[in-house]
């Protein structure tokens, strides 16, 4: 195919239609039909050659020319496209390092193969045009809800039609056993755009937790105005759902603006999550008041929360104990979820089951390591006493208020358990040294020698070995492996070592080492300043 006066014109109403059909910028497509014969060129020229193409956006005349670079002696590698500055004297009247000879060649006759081959660099560049335009219109709008007709289903996915750009609804983000036809409307949430050499890259939900919280936005107007704020979401998606609302309006009442006039407004949301049950729960920043609220239809007794730790054990009466836990442990997954916290479930009769055995473990505890009668030890323990540090470093006073106890007991206790707590140390120290510990762990500040012994008996032997350690191998922490959380023991775990303590401990270790900079750490007080600053106008 030759590049005549005739088909001029055609080659910019082919770009103009392509470009008006794909909804992209027709320079994108003249750009790419430039490249295409560009290449065309070379293979008729020489792919060493620097064949320029450049087609008028008013004619549609091709321009072909070829472009050599004047570059130094010592650098000419490619005689096709570049000369040296004696060489380039023929052709220019001063020529400089870096300047630019262009001259123009004969337009080339296109075969079969490199017409095929142009068409492919088109096409090409017409998708990733089309690319590019769909991720700049949508890139905006994830985290909002979007309709959109059902094109196919491929393998479970089901390919949406938004006008333009084309979406996937993945098999794990429909509700339940969910089935679309062709030209089905169906209603999503923008769960992700991103950028991808090929495929789908519009990423559709409908069992995102904030898919709900959007359709409650669109629903309760009080939301959409700000005055009722969605606080936490936690689905079991197609079954139930627990929603956490709180008002900015003591006048307004959260849950019955989300219910509606005889359920309205909840209704609707219900109706298009397939007939999902959404409980409404009323947030409060107290936790143990919050859980009571999310655990609801469920009455509790009790509730002990443990803050360090993150975990909260619940006390239920015993017939509330199925109704609590829900089908399969459904209502309490979803109270964990909405707070954020691992929830222990118990009844009345367990509860006092376990408290009664963690009393006679350390009744029996200061049996044994203070040499004391049973009656002397359950004194201790309904006086609060829980360990022997406790009983050992505590002030003398609070000794002497349990009956039965004067001065001269209460300072033989406490040598008592220093003794025995001092014995503890050096068995602890004795054995870390067998298992290789050396002294540069042994005398880190904030390791007791129980904790150099469990880290060596766990392969840590040396201050370097420590400094390597991550916070949650000493702390322990939670993973989540097939959306199941499961527990990480931490090798200082059982110490009582939280996960700043190790955060920090880990860091003292690799400045002593060398390792880090201290200067690094410190945050300059205008940085301080500033997030102080960041952090009000957030609130």
């Amino acid at each position: 195919m030759a590049i005549t006066s005739a088909n001029q014109l055609e080659l910019l109403q082919t770009a103009e239609a392509v470009a008006r059909e794909k909804m992209i910028d027709p320079g994108l497509v003249v750009e790419a039909m430039e490249e295409s014969l560009a290449r065309a060129a070379k293979s008729r020229y020489g792919a060493e050659m620097d064949i320029r193409v450049s087609i008028d956006r008013k004619t549609g005349k091709a321009t072909f020319t070829r472009v050599r670079t004047v570059v130094a002696d010592d650098e000419l590698e490619n005689y096709q496209a570049e000369m040296t500055v004696e060489q380039a004297k023929q052709y220019m009247e001063s020529p400089e390092i870096g300047d630019v000879f262009v001259e123009e060649v004969p337009p080339v006759e296109m075969g079969r193969i490199a017409a095929q081959s142009a068409k492919q660099v088109i096409l090409q560049k017409v998708r990733e045009a089309e690319r590019d335009r769909q991720y700049e219109d949508f890139k905006d709008r994830v985290g909002t809800i979007i309709n959109g007709a059902v094109k196919r289903e491929e393998f479970g996915n089901v390919i949406v039609d938004l006008g333009g750009a084309e979406a996937v609804l993945r098999r794990n983000d429909k509700i339940g056993r969910e089935s679309y036809r062709p030209n089905d409307r169906v209603r999503a949430y923008i769960k992700e755009v991103r950028r991808e050499t090929r495929g789908h890259q519009i990423f559709l939900s409908r069992t995102a937790p904030e898919f709900m919280a959007e359709l409650f936005k669109m629903e309760v107007p009080e939301i959409y105005d700000g005055i009722i704020e969605v606080k936490a979401v936690a689905r079991d998606p197609g079954s139930r759902a627990k929603i956490a609302v709180i008002s900015y309006d003591n006048s307004i009442d959260p849950v019955g603006a989300c219910v509606g006039m005889r359920g309205s407004r909840v209704q609707a949301v219900v109706n298009e999550l397939q007939g999902e049950k959404i409980d409404i729960i009323p947030w409060n920043e107290d936790q143990p008041t919050f859980l009571v609220n999310a655990l609801q239809p469920a009455e509790v007794s009790k509730v002990v929360l443990d803050e360090e730790a993150g975990k909260i054990e619940v006390v239920v009466p015993e017939e509330q104990l199925s109704l609590a836990i829900g089908r399969r442990g459904q209502n309490v997954r979803l109270a964990s979820q909405l707070t954020g916290l691992d929830i222990d479930i118990m009844t009345e009769a367990e509860e006092s089951a376990r408290r009664q055995k963690e009393f006679e473990a350390r009744t029996q505890l200061f049996m044994d390591s203070l040499d004391l009668d049973e009656f002397f030890a359950q004194l201790l323990v309904s006086e609060g006493f829980t360990n022997l540090e406790e009983v050992a470093y505590v002030e003398l006073d609070e000794l002497l208020v349990i009956d039965g106890v004067d001065e001269g007991t209460a300072n033989e206790l406490q040598a008592r358990a220093r003794e025995f707590l001092e014995a503890q140390a050096k068995a602890a120290l004795d054995s870390a040294r067998s298992l290789g510990a050396e002294d540069s762990l042994i005398e880190f500040e904030g390791l007791t020698p129980q904790m150099v012994e469990a880290l060596a008996k766990d392969g840590v032997k040396t201050l370097e070995d420590f400094a390597t350690c991550a916070d949650w191998e000493l702390a322990g922490g939670w993973t989540t492996v097939d959306g199941q959380r499961v527990k990480d023991d931490g090798i200082l775990e059982p110490f009582g070592v939280t996960l700043e303590e190790a955060q920090d401990l880990v860091m003292t270790a690799r400045v002593m080492l060398g390792w880090v900079d201290p200067a690094d750490l410190e945050q300059p007080e205008a940085d301080v300043e500033d997030e102080a600053a960041d952090e009000e106008a957030e609130a």
